[in-house]
C-alpha cells in the first residue's frame, strides 16, 4: 500500500520566488526569532516581531503596477493561514529545510538553530502536540485519518468601511481615547492592548512610508511621462493616507490593500461596498474615467493573484445590505470587466445575486462566465440570508453581511470568526462503521472506542444506520473539541492585533478577537465524501436488504478486497439509485444524512463554548486527495478513487440531465450549514447560444432554494484534449471545487475527476 504525501495546504498556484537574497532572508528570520525569544508578553512580542517583518518584507514596485504593494513570505514569520506562510508565529519546517540547501555549508548551523527553536514555539506544532489522537484525528492534510485538524485563522474579513471612514489617524484617535480611559481606571490589561494597537498602526504608517520611497525611486528612474505622472499620483495618494482618511478611489484601494497585507488576511470583503463611493466620486468629479477605473481594478486584482493563495483571495460584490447600492453597482460593472480582461484564477470573484438586483449586471456576469473564466461565482441572497439567520442564530441585518471565504464557508463580514480548523471524511467514517471499526485502507481500528456491531451482527438497514450515526457522533465530538482548542492555543500565543483592530467588537470590548473580542466566535467543519456516503447507504438498503441479492457479510468481504471476484455485486451497487437524478429514493437518504450531520455539528457548539460550529460542504482538491486513502465503498466506487465534489453527484452518476441534478441539489437545505458549493459544467455552445434555456434552468434552481452555483463553461472535447496534450492548453481555467485553477497545474487524478463530471451540452 502506498502512503499518500501529507501536504500542509492546497498549493496549486506556485509561489513567486522571494526577492531577497538568501543572506537577507536568513537575517530577517534570525531577527524575528530573537524578537520572539526576547519578550514573554504575547502582545508586546507580536508587535516586536511585526516590526522585524514590516516593511522589510515588501518587494519592489513592478513596472506594470498601478496599485502597489507586493510582499515576500519567509519560512519563519507571522501570519493567519498556511497558504501565506503559516499561522501566528510560524515555522514552515519543510520550506526551511529546503532553504538550507541555498546557503553555504558554514551557515547550516544557523538554520539548525532556527529549526530547533521553532520545534517548540511554532503555533501549529504546539496545537498538534495538545490535540491529535492516534488513528482518529490527524494533521491537516493527513488523509489516512477519518478526521483532521489544524490551527489557522482563515476567512477573516476586516471592517474596511471602518478603516476607510476613519483612516489610520481616526483609528489612532479612537484607540487613544480608549487608552486614556483604561489608564484612568487602572485597567492594565486594556492599557497593554491599546498600546499594542497603536504600535501596529504605526507599523502600517511605516509601510506606507516605505512605498513612498519605492515610488519616488521609480519616479526618479523613469523616462516615460505617463508612468511618471502615475507614480506622482501614487506618492500623493500615499502621503494623504498617512494622516487622513481616503478621499479618492486610488487612496481607498491603497489603504485597504496595504493594511490587508500587514494583517495577513487573504480575503478582501465586499469591495464594491467600501470602494464604490470613492470610485463614483472620482467619476463624477472627472478625476477618473471608467477605463482608468477598470485599469486600477485590474492592477489591484493582479496583486491578489500574485499572492497565489489558491483557495482564498475572495472579493465579494453585489447583494443586499450594502450602504450605497447604486455606487456599489457601478464598481460591480467595472470589476466584472476587469476580471474578464485579466483572466486569472484569483481573486475568487463572487457575485451575490437577489430578486430586484440590476439585471444588466447579472447578464454581464453570465457573459463573463460564458468566456470560460469560471467567474463570477454566484451566491443567492434570497436563500442564503434566511439560511444564515437560522444556522448562526443572528438578525437579518447581521445575516445580510454574510460573505463566503476560502472554498465557500460563510462568516459575517468584519464581525465573526468561522475558520474551518477541522475536517471529516464521512465516507471513510461510514466504511469504518460498516466493518465494525476497521479501516480497510490500512487495517487499523479507528472506532475511537465506540461500541459498534460487527458485520455478523447486522440484520437490517437500521443496524447499519445506527452504527454509522454512532461513529459520526464520536467524530463530531472530537472535531468540535479540536476546533475550540485551536482558538485557545492561538489565543495563548498571539493577539492577531491588526485583524482584531478591524473586527467588531474588539475595540469596544477591549479584547483581541480570540479572547472574547469578536462579536461571534464560530467555527466550521469541512465534510468530504457526503454524496458517496449517502449513495452507499442507498445501495446497501436497496441491494442488500430490500432486493436481498447478497448477504451483508459478503458485501463487507467485497469491500475489503476492492470488489476483486465480486464484479457482479459492484455492477449492482453502481446501478442502485444515485443522488443527482431527482430520484426520491436516493435523495431522501441524502437529505436525512445531510440534516443528521449538520445538526450534530451545530449542536456540538454549545458543548465547547463556541457561538456556532457548522458544517461546510465545500471542496478543494482534498476530495481527490482523501479519496486516494479511502477504501472501496458500497456505491461501487473503487479503492483510492476520488470522492464526489462537495454535495454534488459523484462524477458521471447524474444521468437524467441538468434539471434533475439541480432538483436533487436543491433538496439539501442551506439553513442547516455554513456554506456549500454546487458545480455545473456547460458546453460553450449550450451556454452561449441557448442563453434563455440556461437562464431558465438556473433561475428555477435558485427559486427552489439553490444557494450557490459555480459554473464552468468549456468547449466540447476541450478537457479531454487538455488531459491528453496539456502543453496545448496552458491557459484553460477550470473550477476544481472551492477554487479555480489552470487545468495543467492540477494533479492527474484531480484532472480526471473534473473531466468525468457531466458536461451539459
Amino acid at each position: 500500500m502506498s502512503t499518500p504525501v501529507i501536504a500542509e495546504q492546497v498549493d496549486v498556484n506556485k509561489k513567486i520566488p522571494c526577492e531577497k537574497t538568501p543572506a537577507e532572508q536568513l537575517a530577517i528570520m534570525e531577527a524575528y526569532t530573537l524578537a520572539h525569544r526576547s519578550e514573554s508578553n504575547p502582545l508586546s512580542r507580536e508587535v516586536n516581531c511585526l516590526q522585524v517583518l514590516y516593511p522589510a518584507l515588501f518587494r519592489r514596485i513592478q513596472p506594470e503596477d498601478k496599485i502597489i504593494g507586493r510582499l515576500d513570505v519567509l519560512p519563519v514569520g507571522f501570519g493567519c493561514v498556511t497558504s501565506v506562510g503559516g499561522v501566528g508565529h510560524y515555522c514552515n519546517f519543510s520550506k526551511l529545510e529546503a532553504f538550507k540547501s541555498s546557503l553555504a555549508q558554514d551557515s547550516h548551523p544557523r538554520i539548525d538553530a532556527l529549526l530547533e527553536y521553532w520545534k517548540t514555539h511554532d503555533t501549529r506544532s504546539i496545537y498538534f502536540r495538545q490535540t491529535l489522537k492516534d488513528d482518529a484525528l490527524g494533521k491537516f492534510v493527513d488523509v489516512n485519518y477519518p478526521a483532521i485538524a489544524t490551527a489557522r485563522l482563515s476567512g477573516m474579513y476586516l471592517d474596511y468601511n471602518l478603516l476607510l471612514d476613519l483612516g489610520l489617524a481616526g483609528l489612532s484617535e479612537k484607540i487613544h481615547q480608549k487608552l486614556d480611559a483604561a489608564i484612568v481606571r487602572g485597567d492594565n490589561q486594556a492599557t497593554t492592548l491599546h498600546r499594542a494597537f497603536l504600535d501596529v498602526l504605526e507599523i502600517v504608517v511605516n509601510v506606507i512610508d516605505r512605498h513612498i520611497q519605492l515610488a519616488a525611486s521609480e519616479l526618479d528612474n523613469s523616462h516615460d511621462l505617463a508612468r511618471k505622472k502615475h507614480l506622482s499620483d501614487l506618492i500623493d495618494a500615499l502621503m494623504h493616507i498617512r494622516t487622513q482618511k481616503p478621499e479618492t478611489f486610488l487612496q481607498g484601494i491603497q489603504l485597504s490593500w496595504l493594511y490587508s497585507l500587514c494583517a495577513g488576511v487573504v480575503n478582501y470583503g465586499r469591495m464594491d461596498d467600501y470602494l464604490g463611493g470613492l470610485l463614483v466620486g472620482d467619476l463624477n468629479a472627472g478625476r477618473l474615467s471608467e477605463r482608468e477605473g477598470i485599469d486600477y481594478i485590474r492592477s489591484h486584482y493582479r496583486l491578489i493573484e500574485a499572492r497565489k493563495t489558491t483557495v482564498n483571495g475572495r472579493v465579494i460584490v453585489g447583494g443586499r445590505g450594502r450602504r450605497q447600492p447604486t455606487s456599489a453597482d457601478i464598481y460591480c460593472r467595472l470589476a466584472i470587466q476587469a476580471v474578464q480582461e485579466n483572466q486569472d484564477t484569483e481573486p475568487q470573484f463572487t457575485l451575490r445575486i437577489y430578486q430586484g438586483m440590476d439585471q444588466a449586471i447579472y447578464q454581464q456576469a453570465l457573459d463573463a462566465i460564458g468566456t470560460g473564466i469560471t467567474y463570477p461565482i454566484l451566491y443567492n441572497d434570497d436563500v442564503n440570508i434566511p439560511a444564515v439567520m437560522h444556522s448562526m442564530q443572528v438578525s437579518e441585518e447581521d445575516a445580510e453581511q454574510y460573505v463566503p471565504f476560502g472554498c465557500g464557508e460563510f462568516v459575517l463580514s468584519g464581525r465573526s470568526v468561522g475558520t474551518p480548523n477541522t475536517c471529516m471524511n464521512v465516507l471513510k467514517i461510514l466504511n469504518i462503521a460498516l466493518s465494525g471499526g476497521i479501516d480497510f485502507w490500512d487495517g487499523k481500528n479507528k472506532s475511537g472506542g465506540v461500541a459498534l456491531k460487527k458485520p455478523q451482527q447486522i440484520t437490517c438497514f437500521d443496524d447499519v444506520l445506527s452504527n454509522y450515526q454512532n461513529l459520526l457522533d464520536y467524530y463530531i465530538g472530537i472535531t468540535a473539541k479540536a476546533q475550540a482548542s485551536s482558538y485557545s492555543v492561538m489565543n495563548q500565543q498571539v493577539g492577531f492585533l491588526l485583524t482584531s483592530l478591524l473586527t467588531s467588537d474588539c475595540i469596544t470590548r477591549e479584547k483581541t478577537l480570540l479572547n472574547g473580542g469578536a462579536y461571534r466566535l464560530g467555527g466550521t467543519n469541512e465534510t468530504y465524501g457526503n454524496t458517496n456516503a449517502s449513495d452507499s447507504l442507498a445501495a446497501i438498503k436497496k441491494v442488500i436488504f430490500e432486493q436481498q441479492k447478497y448477504g451483508y457479510s459478503t458485501l463487507i468481504d467485497a469491500l475489503k478486497v476492492d470488489f476483486v471476484g465480486h464484479e457482479k455485486m459492484r455492477s449492482n451497487l453502481i446501478n442502485a439509485p444515485k443522488f443527482g437524478n431527482d430520484d426520491s429514493y436516493a435523495d431522501e437518504i441524502a437529505v436525512q444524512m445531510h440534516e443528521y450531520i449538520c445538526n450534530g455539528v451545530r449542536d456540538a457548539a454549545r458543548h465547547v463554548g463556541l457561538d456556532s460550529y457548522l458544517v461546510v460542504i465545500i471542496n478543494n482538491q482534498v476530495n481527490t486527495e482523501w479519496g486516494r486513502a479511502t477504501s472501496a465503498s458500497a456505491d461501487g466506487r473503487k479503492r483510492g478513487v476520488y470522492m464526489s465534489n462537495a454535495n454534488n453527484p459523484q462524477s458521471g452518476a447524474d444521468k437524467n440531465g441538468p434539471t434533475a441534478m439541480l432538483n436533487s441539489l436543491a433538496k439539501l437545505e442551506a439553513k442547516y450549514h455554513a456554506g456549500s458549493v454546487q458545480n455545473i459544467k456547460f458546453s460553450k455552445t449550450l451556454f452561449n447560444t441557448h442563453r434563455p434555456l440556461v437562464n431558465a434552468l438556473m433561475e428555477g434552481y435558485f427559486e427552489q432554494g439553490g444557494p450557490q452555483l459555480m459554473v464552468s463553461v468549456v468547449g466540447k472535447g476541450e478537457l479531454e484534449a487538455a488531459y491528453q496534450h496539456p502543453e496545448n492548453y496552458p491557459n484553460l481555467i477550470v473550477r476544481v471545487g472551492g477554487f479555480s485553477a489552470r487545468f495543467v497545474n492540477l494533479d492527474r487524478d484531480v484532472q480526471l475527476e473534473i473531466l468525468n463530471r457531466t458536461l451539459n451540452d
